[in-house]
């Protein structure tokens, strides 16, 4: 079945879908200031380009589009009936791409966290707040704790450094008085 749309119009149509700064986006961007976190958007130097970056919490954002990620039982998500093969595999691809990205985050010491675009629906927009707020806020205090224990490890690592030395530095003035006699 061909397009019910002349390609000029298609073309048009795709054009105006963006990757970056999305309604939804930006919906969740503003309610967020309103809380109080302060963000980067779209930092080229962590993989993935995350949406959202709270470096202070160690925490990313991605916002999903339901369709291009694909998200499973949910509505907005429904495969086109033309060309099947090639958007399953482009769907598929996305969603591959995004486990690399997160793996590679989290392996950097990020959290990851992912919004879906219909959790940004009227209906479901305080609770997806909510949850995004508590699971900030979780990081945050996570990475607080291993910050923390990294100094503690620190410095009894210095404190064992320090205890050798002087035991070290002792046998040394016992050895040089052991030949002075």
């Amino acid at each position: 079945m061909s397009d019910v749309v002349p390609s000029e119009l298609r073309h048009y149509i795709m054009s105006q879908v963006h990757s970056s700064s999305t309604k939804p986006e930006l919906k969740l961007r503003r309610a967020l200031w309103r809380l109080g976190f302060r963000y980067r958007i779209n930092d080229r130097q962590l993989p993935g380009s995350p949406d959202i970056v709270l470096p202070k919490h160690r925490t990313v954002i991605f916002v999903h589009g339901c369709f291009w990620h694909g998200h499973k039982g949910c509505k907005h998500y429904t495969i086109p009936k033309t060309n099947v093969d090639f958007w399953t595999a482009k769907i598929a691809r996305n969603q591959e791409r995004d486990q690399e990205v997160w793996r590679s985050l989290e392996a950097k010491g990020w959290y990851v966290v992912i919004v879906w675009e219909c959790e940004l629906k009227k209906n479901l927009f305080e609770d997806t707040i909510c949850r995004v707020e508590k699971e900030i806020l979780a990081n945050s205090e996570s990475y607080r704790r291993q910050i923390e224990d990294r100094r503690h490890l620190r410095e009894q690592r210095r404190i064992e450094l320090r205890e050798q030395k002087e035991r070290q530095s002792a046998l040394m003035a016992e050895i040089k008085e052991s030949h002075k006699v």
